[in-house]
Order: C-alpha cells, then sequence, then structure tokens
C-alpha cells in the first residue's frame, strides 16, 4: 500500500474514533438539560438522579472527543499538508469560529455543570448546562460547515491554486450544509436516545427497578421513536440534496452503473469495480427512481458516466458506499421497529388495585425486549460510522469536490512511516474503545448498586438490614 492510501486509512481510523464522541455529547448535552429542567420543576428526585449518572457519561464523553480530536488535527500537517496550502483561506476561519464560539463556552462552563449542583444557586447551574449543551451544538455546526463546504464548496474563487473566500454568507450555509446538519443532529439524538435505553435496560435486568431507572428507559425509547421517522424523512431530503450537487456518490449507494429510468431498488448486490458490474442482484422493480426521483420512471445517474476518455475513474470505490449505505439504513429500520415496539408496550394498560385503568410503562417491557435494548445500545454508532464512511468514501476521488483532489494533498513521506503510525494509533483506539465500553456498564452497575443501597436502613441495634417503607 502507498503513502496515499495509508495516508486515508490513518486519517479514516482518527476520525471514525473522534466522532463517536461528539455524537454522544452533542444530543446529551440537550437531555441533561430536560432532566435539570424537570426536576426544577417537579422536585422529584428521578430526575436528578438521573442528571448525575449521565453527567459522568457526558464528562467522560467530552474528555475523550477533546483528545481525539486534537490528535486529527494534528494530520492535516503531518499527512495533508495540501489541503490547508489550497483551502486553508476557507478552512482555517471555521475551525477558529468552532473554538472562539464553541470550545471556550464549554470550557468554562463545564466545570460549573460537573461540580456545582450543590455549590452553586440552581439557576446558575442550569444555566451552565445550557450553555454547554449549546457550546457541543455549535461546535458541531461549524465542523458540519467546513464538511458540507468540501462536498459542495460555494463562495471562492481560486487565484493561482489558492482557494480564496469571496462570500462568507455561501460559504457557511452551501447547497448541503442544512441537509447535513439535520441529518447529523437527528444521528446524535438517536445515539443518546439508544444510550439511554441500552444502559437502562442493562441495569433493569440485573435488578435495579427504580423508578429513577424506569424513567430513563421511557425516555430512551421514547425519545428513539420520534426522533427515527424525523431521521427518515430527513435521509431522504439529503439523498435529494446529494443527487443533485454529487450524483456519482449516489451511483454507487445505488450500485447502478448505466444511466437509466425505472431503475431497481438493490437490497442486495456484489459490485464488482473491474468488470462495472453487479452480481446475485436482489432487487425491488423501480425502487431506487421512486425513492430518489419520486417518479417510478425517474432516470437514476449510472457510474459509468464517471469515467473520462482516457480512463480516469471520478466516483468512488462502489463496495464500501453500497455496504455502508445498506448498514446505514438497516440499523435505522431496526431503531424504529424496537423503540416503536416498546412504546406500544409501554401504553398497555393495567387495572391497579383501586380498579383503575393505568399503563404498565417500563413495567410493560419484558426481559426480551430489555436484552433487545442492551444489545442496541450502541446502533447510534454502527449507524453514523456507516453514514459517515458513505459520506466521505462517497466524495472520493476529490477532498472538496471540483477543486481539489485527494492525491494532490498528500504529504510526501515514506509509506513506512504512516504505516508505523497507523499501527500504533489502532492499537490505541482499540483499547480506549474497549475500555470506554467497559467504564459505561461499570458506571452503570455501580450506579445501581448505590440504588438498591438506598432501598435499605439499618436500624439502630445495626443487627439487620430491613427493607425501607
Amino acid at each position: 500500500m502507498d503513502t496515499l492510501l495509508l495516508s486515508r486509512i490513518q486519517f479514516g481510523a482518527n476520525i471514525s474514533f473522534h466522532i463517536l464522541f461528539p455524537t454522544i455529547t452533542i444530543a446529551l448535552g440537550w437531555v441533561l438539560l430536560f432532566f435539570k429542567l424537570r426536576f426544577n420543576a417537579t422536585g422529584n428526585m428521578k430526575w436528578m438522579d438521573a442528571y448525575r449518572f449521565w453527567v459522568k457519561v457526558f464528562a467522560l464523553s467530552f474528555a475523550m472527543g477533546v483528545v481525539s480530536g486534537i490528535t486529527m488535527s494534528f494530520q492535516f500537517g503531518t499527512n495533508w499538508p495540501g489541503f490547508m496550502e489550497t483551502v486553508g483561506n476557507v478552512a482555517g476561519p471555521l475551525l477558529a469560529y468552532e473554538v472562539l464560539t464553541a470550545f471556550f463556552l464549554e470550557a468554562v462552563f463545564l466545570g460549573i455543570m460537573l461540580f456545582g449542583w450543590n455549590r452553586v444557586p440552581g439557576w446558575l447551574h442550569t444555566l451552565a448546562t445550557f450553555l454547554v449543551a449549546f457550546g457541543t451544538t455549535m461546535s458541531a455546526f461549524w465542523i458540519i460547515v467546513l464538511n458540507s463546504w468540501m462536498h459542495t464548496p460555494a463562495g471562492y474563487e481560486v487565484i493561482d491554486g489558492v482557494v480564496h473566500a469571496t462570500d462568507w454568507a455561501a460559504i457557511i450555509f452551501n447547497p448541503s450544509m442544512p441537509y447535513r446538519l439535520t441529518h447529523m443532529l437527528l444521528a446524535s439524538g438517536l445515539t443518546v436516545a439508544f444510550l439511554i435505553a441500552g444502559l437502562s435496560a442493562f441495569r433493569m435486568l440485573i435488578g435495579d427497578r427504580s423508578e429513577a431507572v424506569k424513567n430513563q428507559l421511557k425516555v430512551g425509547a421514547m425519545m428513539g421513536a420520534l426522533l427515527i421517522p424525523v431521521q427518515i424523512l430527513a435521509g431522504d431530503m439529503h439523498g435529494l440534496n446529494t443527487l443533485e450537487h454529487q450524483p456519482a456518490k449516489v451511483a454507487a449507494m445505488e450500485g447502478n452503473w448505466e444511466t437509466d429510468e425505472g431503475v431497481p431498488l438493490l437490497l442486495f448486490a456484489i459490485p464488482d469495480q473491474e468488470a462495472r458490474e453487479n452480481r446475485m442482484e436482489i432487487a425491488i422493480p423501480y425502487g431506487a427512481s421512486l425513492i430518489l426521483t419520486h417518479e417510478l420512471d425517474g432516470e437514476v445517474p449510472g457510474l459509468n458516466d464517471f469515467v473520462t476518455e482516457e480512463g480516469e475513474i471520478l466516483h468512488p470505490r462502489v463496495a464500501p458506499v453500497f455496504y455502508g449505505f445498506r448498514v446505514m439504513v438497516g440499523t435505522g429500520m431496526a431503531m424504529l421497529l424496537l423503540s416503536w415496539a416498546a412504546v406500544a408496550m409501554m401504553a398497555r394498560k393495567r387495572t391497579a388495585e383501586d380498579g383503575t385503568r393505568v399503563c404498565r410503562g417500563a413495567d410493560g417491557i419484558g426481559r426480551p425486549m430489555l436484552y433487545a435494548f442492551v444489545a442496541m445500545t450502541f446502533s447510534g454508532w454502527l449507524a453514523t460510522l456507516a453514514g459517515w464512511y458513505v459520506t466521505e468514501i462517497g466524495r472520493q476521488p476529490w477532498l472538496v469536490q471540483g477543486v481539489l483532489q485527494t492525491k494532490d494533498a498528500v504529504a510526501q513521506v515514506p509509506s513506512g512511516m504512516v504505516l508505523s503510525t497507523l499501527i500504533a494509533y489502532l492499537a490505541v483506539y482499540a483499547v480506549l474503545t474497549v475500555t470506554y465500553v467497559l467504564v459505561l456498564f461499570f458506571l452503570a452497575r455501580r450506579a445501581s448498586k448505590g440504588e438498591r443501597m438506598r432501598n435499605f436502613e439499618r436500624p439502630r441495634s445495626g443487627a439487620a438490614v430491613i427493607p425501607a417503607e
């Protein structure tokens, strides 16, 4: 493998590891604000119990995201100097705006949010929680602005091979930014919804039947059930935008080689890029045309349109984009089925002792579904990574669409040097990811143990432990 491919794999590994944690913190900050506002309004300790547990998850995720983000930013200089040399006049200010408007805000108020709940007035702690949540969203905004501009550049001119900004409004609100930002924020919400539901289900399975845990499971399941239909709609709109601006990516997602009308939707196939055809196709007639154009006989672009007369291929590798898209969609469908089934079970009513009919709530969710939620705890990560691979690999061979090719930005360093650092990165990231997951389940188990201990009182004689009334 040459330097270009190794550098792409290394940056892909870095961003894959990094994005796991902002995907949690972006939405979790707002969930924490919701917990705090509900506690302020009701005084019910189940909301504060939820806040105290999930603020630990937020802190751990925030720290991991910051460290991995710094490591990733180094690679602009070490592996991709051509990127900043060519588009630094646009990328540099956007990254600076993120630091000035988001990172400083988070850094200032994070300490109050984590440690000030019993040291500062309640309104100040609530305000700190809001500002940290707002800061994480602003950080996502600026990063998505830059990423979207790389896919659909606007508001610039090229002078002597260097990009210069001509219209910052056009740069920030480039054609794909609203769709990409909406899709990412919803993805973060779904990631957090199933993380909350998964860890809460785990706590219930190990014996913690407290109202706080049941309430958290209910919040996670309902949050997922509400967001997934909106994400499906946003994904459809994003796909239409991509069809307009990046047809080669859409052709790879659909595995469609020839531009045609009435194109079928491939549920499964084995793309063969060398032969430029698919093997073992399982398809729904007219499906791709209907989804992409909302017409049965709509035209869908083909990959063969993106090969020059000289044989240069101007479309991405088909297999990772094709399979990544199906993993993302399949995970979303699993989220839809599980969350809606859980909400339906919680909505079922039972007869109370006084003869009234009340909703079962989280008690209506049986053990098989609890195990399903535990299995889906990190399903948001899977869908997010698959979606990012579709987006970023689908842009190839361009680093900035139509402006800068990836091969023109890579550093001229020995491939062995890139390989050695890649192996080191992968080893560290594997250890950190496994450790992070284990720590989350450790925190959940410890919180449940503490909750069970609070349900018992020790009499003054100290002779026995009896259940509390």
